[in-house]
């Protein structure tokens, strides 16, 4: 039990789940997605006046017990929640903490997992992006999608005998209360604040003597070989840094980003990833632009796989942002396969943030983002305002091929006779 508006900390959430360890069936279904907040379930429960659109035990459980709290609470209440800084680290201490067998869930074909319920078994399901600036239409379409992965999973457990507990969480919150209770001034700088609550810890920099020559962020860097063994990156290289980048290099013209990790998981006993970048003038723009031009994967030293990235460049003043990057058709910024050892291997990058060239003050510069000018909702703006525009056109033609009489009748005289030729 947790009182109103309490914030879950990461050391309360230990103290929690150490009755997964401990139970006899330590069975454990992890439903991990980008974001995700209360705020989403009491919005698309019942209280709101909407219809539940979840149909699965848990998700059931969980609208059930917000919608008893809303009805017996007398005043306005804030639901307790979890610290994103809890949960973003929450696989990796899930893994570090019991003797798992780790299961990574790519498809929806749940029907061919092999779970073995006399060890401990740990099911990951990484679920469908909630990007922020989806409509409140699509991230409804996304749960009701979500929903039925969670119900098929768990009912195939569920028919096979098998106990187990779940725990569907995010990496950060989907949605960040305002408050209205403070004046103009005080609201623009929490809007700010709210604006920069994806740089919760700081970015990776690379200096050479005094100054800061690369800087790279990410709020989720994860990759997974042979579409089995899950790797999560994202605490080793920005929260305890236990990362080497002594290999990379920074020049004018051409920057390596080297990120060495030494066992990130059991099975693979080194790791390099290469972000090469280069800095060349464009006689069509007449500037100077960085490009990020290819990533490698190194593996035990022997393992090399090549990646060439579409669309990540940037004027070489800016550093360059996009939300997500990857080895998947539905990311903006994609990472091809250049060989056919980087066809066992996939990448997730979320928020990616990197500079190479010009960096002042050890901070990044403007960020140059990967969504195109042409949004969808500018070009259905643009093709409505054609189709208008054709039919006043029309209009108009068809007004301008009117023709007055040039003779009238004369009620008085002999009625007037027109040729058909006329």
């Amino acid at each position: 039990a947790m009182h109103e508006g309490h914030i879950v900390s990461a050391q309360e959430l230990t103290v929690l789940l150490q009755s997964l360890f401990t139970q006899n069936s330590r069975n454990l279904v992890l439903f991990l997605q980008d974001r995700l907040s209360v705020d989403d379930f009491t919005y698309l429960s019942e209280s709101y006046g909407n219809k539940n659109p979840f149909q699965n035990q848990v998700n059931k459980l969980f609208i059930n017990l917000l919608q008893e709290i809303l009805q017996s609470s007398p005043s306005s209440l804030v639901l307790p929640a979890v610290d994103c800084e809890a949960t973003r680290y929450l696989l990796s201490f899930l893994q570090e903490s019991g003797d798992w067998k780790l299961t990574n869930v790519t498809d929806l074909n749940v029907s061919q997992l092999e779970v073995n319920a006399s060890e401990g078994n740990l099911l990951v399901v990484q679920l469908q992006p909630l990007l922020s600036q989806l409509t409140e239409c699509v991230k409804l379409c996304i749960f009701l999608f979500t929903d039925k992965i969670i119900e098929r999973v768990t009912m195939d457990l569920q028919e096979r005998g098998i106990n187990f507990s779940v725990i569907y969480t995010a990496m950060r919150p989907s949605r960040i209360s305002r408050r209205t209770d403070v004046v103009a001034e005080l609201r623009r700088q929490l809007m700010a604040t709210e604006e920069e609550d994806g740089l919760s810890y700081p970015p990776l920099n690379m200096t050479t003597g005094n100054y800061t020559c690369i800087l790279f962020y990410a709020s989720n860097f994860s990759l997974k070989a042979n579409s089995s063994v899950f790797i999560d990156l994202t605490n080793a290289t920005f929260v305890t840094q236990n990362v080497d980048i002594s290999d990379s290099e920074c020049s004018d013209s051409n920057t390596t980003l080297s990120l060495k990790y030494t066992k990130p998981v059991n099975g693979i006993s080194s790791l390099e990833i290469r972000f090469l970048m280069t800095n060349k003038f464009y006689e069509g723009s007449a500037r100077q632009w960085s490009t990020l031009d290819s990533v490698e994967i190194i593996q035990d030293e022997e393992k090399f796989a090549k990646f060439n990235v579409s669309v990540i460049s940037a004027p070489a003043e800016y550093s360059f942002h996009c939300q997500l990057v990857g080895t998947s058709n539905l990311y903006p910024a994609r990472l091809v396969p250049a060989n056919n050892e980087a066809k066992n291997w996939d990448v997730f990058i979320s928020s990616l943030q990197i500079q190479g060239f010009n960096i002042e003050n050890n901070q990044f510069s403007y960020a140059s983002d990967c969504t195109g000018f042409f949004t969808p909702g500018i070009w259905m703006g643009l093709v409505t305002s054609v189709i208008l525009l054709w039919i006043l056109t029309y209009g108009i033609h068809m007004i301008m091929q009117l023709t007055t009489n040039s003779r009238f009748d004369d009620p008085k005289g002999p009625a007037l006779s027109v040729p058909q030729t006329e």
